[in-house]
């Protein structure tokens, strides 16, 4: 029952990295970014919001606040790689993702300081409980954004017009400017919306896990073992890859011998991944 109990725990914490994890493979499939600053616009946007708004406004105002500060943050940094780097290729473009957190990061630090920040939860309490198993709001509200993102992205990019002329930018951006698309315009969107989701996911998770300028970092890792799961390229196999990763922190909690071990869990999926890959592509050219 313990080890079921920590399983069911990890898999809720999990839906935070699939949420992430959406939104990096978002990036990669529409802007060809690997976006290694999408947790820290959204923890940004949530210190600027608590230490600027007075702290008697409604907690919605404080949310909004967040999700405006972390979409302008995300669209300057989209603006700039849009803007100079538009034929580049991805890892150049993802390298000046890399300048953006650690700027954020030095400057968290600078205007916040080191200490925690205190971040309230937009959700608090346990959702349900059974025997030792108490599964939190939090969790459960993360498993189903990460859902209703996967889900409303497919539909969004399947079904509608605008989704048809964001494929077309991604797959061809030179023919897509000949049919009158704005790329510009299309592709600083997806920034800032996705910048949007980032900080609507800090507001909801609080300092429970965005506590201090290192979560900017701490939070990717494991969002980027849920994407490349998912390869960056498939939605679904992304939120699985955020939950799988999720459920093996929470396995190994029920053992304390080797509880401590489950920070490298996320490393060690991106690892294996990574060489997994490598070892396709020599087959590839062997063959």
């Amino acid at each position: 029952m313990e080890i079921l109990g920590s399983l069911i725990v990890g898999v809720s914490s999990g839906g935070l990295f699939a949420v992430f994890g959406v939104l990096l493979t978002l990036m990669a499939m529409l802007t060809r970014v690997v976006n290694f600053a999408q947790v820290a616009v959204g923890v940004f946007g949530a210190y600027v919001s608590i230490n600027v708004l007075p702290q008697s406004l409604p907690s919605w105002l404080t949310v909004f606040s967040t999700m405006v500060v972390a979409a302008a943050l995300s669209a300057l940094v989209g603006w700039i790689i849009v803007r100079w780097l538009g034929s580049a290729s991805t890892t150049m473009r993802s390298a000046v993702t890399v300048a953006a957190l650690l700027g954020l990061i030095a400057l968290a630090v600078f205007l916040f300081g080191t200490r925690p920040q205190p971040l309230i939860p937009l959700i608090i309490g346990p959702a349900f409980s059974f025997r030792t198993i108490s599964v939190t709001q939090v969790g459960l509200a993360m498993v189903g954004l990460a859902i209703v993102v996967a889900a409303a992205s497919h539909a969004m990019l399947t079904w509608t017009p605008l989704g048809v002329s964001l494929r077309a930018v991604s797959d061809r951006q030179m023919a897509a400017e000949l049919l009158g698309i704005n790329v510009q315009a299309l592709q600083i969107g997806i920034w800032a919306v996705t910048g949007a989701l980032s900080g609507l996911t800090i507001s909801v998770v609080g300092n429970a896990q965005a506590a201090s300028a290192a979560s900017m970092v701490t939070l990717l890792i494991p969002a980027a073992a849920a994407a490349l799961v998912g390869a960056f390229k498939h939605l679904w196999l992304t939120v699985l890859g955020g939950l799988l990763v999720g459920a093996l922190q929470g396995l190994l909690t029920a053992f304390p011998a080797v509880a401590l071990a489950k920070d490298w869990i996320p490393i060690i999926v991106i690892i294996l991944l990574l060489l997994w890959n490598q070892r396709k592509e020599v087959w590839d050219v062997a063959r």
